[in-house]
């Protein structure tokens, strides 16, 4: 099956990179590009791509405000941000606004390529190193989300020992040799919490972790 992308970026050579990698591939087709968030949202409900790589910072309707509308809407497409991950103060912004990830502009394309496929595969692209390193971006924000305790009222002592793990950006393998268990038994906790909080992926488990204080921000 050929995976159908949608690229908003404001920068044509951004754009251009990533449709020449995409290109020689016979899984991943571009439908469409966009140059602000406006067209990415109207691109998206028209071409109903797979999977929209979207910039943050865009002129007009930026990337968060057009991720929003994307994942609240009746589009089944996943979207992965574009950002210049040091200096983009909207990287957690995207995540709650539903992004199932984020890609940096540095990556190698073929790494960007392999992200496509694992956002449109159903899978959320965060990374252990990246889930610490947004951790340590954001803990201290006055505009975080207050703690969403009342949620974890729904889950076990064995569940919230997951999802602190989750938290901290252990993967599945590390989690199951910290709480010895087998690997396939830390997913089926994995498929048990996204059900019970609601979360779409693995990101928003993360980002629940943190708002519930399960994870300390000094980590």
């Amino acid at each position: 099956m050929t995976i159908r992308v949608v690229l908003a970026d404001d920068q044509p050579l951004i754009r251009a990179a990533l449709q020449m990698v995409i290109t020689d591939t016979a899984d991943v087709q571009v439908v469409g590009e966009a140059g602000d968030g406006t067209e990415a949202v109207r691109l998206t409900t028209e071409l109903t791509p797979d999977v929209v790589v979207m910039d943050i910072r865009m002129p007009g309707m930026d990337g968060i405000e057009a991720t929003r509308l994307i994942t609240t809407g009746t589009s089944t497409a996943r979207v992965v941000v574009l950002t210049t991950f040091d200096d983009d103060d909207y990287v957690y912004g995207a995540l709650r606004a539903g992004a199932s990830g984020f890609l940096v502009k540095d990556m190698a394309l073929d790494d960007i390529l392999a992200a496509v496929r694992i956002v449109a595969a159903g899978d959320a692209l965060i990374a252990p190193s990246v889930t610490r390193r947004l951790i340590r971006e954001f803990a201290d924000r006055p505009t975080a989300a207050p703690p969403r305790r009342t949620e974890l009222e729904r889950i076990t002592d064995r569940e919230r020992e997951v999802l602190t793990l989750v938290g901290k950006g252990l993967s599945n393998a590390e989690i199951a040799d910290q709480l010895s268990i087998s690997v396939a038994t830390a997913k089926t906790y994995l498929t048990r919490l996204l059900a019970k909080l609601d979360a779409r992926d693995r990101v928003q488990l993360v980002i629940l972790a943190y708002e519930a204080g399960l994870v300390a921000p000094s980590y």
